[in-house]
């Protein structure tokens, strides 16, 4: 009984929190739905302008619990997106160029952060949204950073930036691979490697032709599988990084929420979970994701994000245009181009 009783009492807890992010996510998806724009940059928005209510000492510790717990689920549940005979079906050329201009986009954010005298995690987390899969990677990659002053800032900035360039992009790379001559397969591998997020990736690849589009969500799709190794590696630096000293709190060596993401990967390879059942653990994902950056948002102060200045931005604009040329001269590189 005892432990029943801490059970209701944390879940009342939680609840109000949890309840408002489940609110804000809900109208991000009806503005989504009715609107076409991207469903993490409503739930943004709309947390931002309750931001009153995370210094609410009945909502706080809910708001905290989405933009924690509730967001790694979401990144776990990802894995249930991928397979491995998806990734094979690529080929060794296009697995080469996706992997190396991921690894290089990040290294590229950690170098530009120094050269515009940012912080390196801040350069790791921009790098690694912009490389993999936008928003979502953002948000594991924040996950595993060290806990500093502006670390919720920086993540929402993030956002916010790597998902109004995927938009842009989404517009404007079909009309490049057009200019350049591709035909839809390698304007699918284009799109896929280079545009941040997944929805944006589809909505550029099917503007072209069906081929174009599911190659360009095959390729992306192997980015996200990509978001394993590098949220890995991310974490183990700042792990052996001396956190203390600059008064933030050490990530975890391996996080939970990535080995969960490597299971569900190979589970899905299997082919053993039923095509509903995947669906709808994939709604779950994407719902748990809006959820926290709709908590993520209502953390957020308009005069916090006012203060960052213009060098995150150039940041963000400059990694993608790095991996962008890199992903070019990838397809050069093995005569696609």
């Amino acid at each position: 009984m005892p432990t029943i009783d801490r059970i209701v009492a944390r879940v009342r807890e939680l609840a109000p929190g949890i309840i408002i992010a489940g609110l804000v996510a809900l109208a991000a998806s009806w503005l989504s739905e009715h609107y076409g724009a991207p469903v993490m940059l409503f739930a943004l928005l709309l947390g931002i302008a309750v931001n009153f209510l995370s210094a609410d000492a009945r909502c706080k510790p809910g708001i905290e619990f989405a933009s924690r717990t509730i967001l790694r689920i979401g990144v776990a549940l990802l894995g249930l997106r991928i397979t491995f005979d998806q990734v094979q079906s690529l080929g060794f050329g296009v697995l080469a160029i996706t992997a190396v201009a991921v690894a290089l986009t990040i290294a590229s954010g950690w170098v530009l952060s120094r050269s515009l005298k940012l912080e390196s995690s801040f350069g790791a987390l921009t790098g690694g949204a912009v490389a993999i899969c936008g928003a979502s990677a953002a948000l594991a990659i924040a996950s595993v950073l060290p806990r500093g002053p502006a670390h919720e800032r920086d993540t929402v900035m993030t956002v916010v930036s790597v998902t109004a360039l995927s938009t842009i992009a989404m517009i404007l790379y079909p009309l490049v691979t057009a200019a350049l001559g591709f035909d839809p397969h390698t304007a699918g591998i284009f799109l896929g490697a280079t545009i941040h997020d997944v929805a944006q990736v589809v909505g550029a690849g099917y503007t072209i032709s069906d081929d174009a589009g599911d190659t360009a969500t095959i390729v992306k799709l192997f980015r996200v599988a990509l978001l394993l190794p590098a949220v890995f590696a991310i974490a183990f630096l700042f792990h052996t990084r001396h956190a203390a000293g600059e008064g933030r709190t050490r990530p975890p060596l391996l996080p939970f929420f990535l080995v969960a993401f490597a299971v569900l990967v190979a589970i899905n390879s299997t082919g053993w979970v039923p095509p509903s059942v995947n669906a709808g653990l994939q709604e779950t994902s994407r719902w748990c994701l809006v959820t926290a950056i709709a908590a993520l948002g209502t953390k957020t102060s308009l005069g916090d994000l006012a203060r960052v200045g213009w060098r995150p931005i150039a940041l963000v604009l400059l990694e993608t245009l790095v991996v962008a040329l890199l992903v070019l001269g990838g397809l050069f590189a093995i005569g696609r181009i």
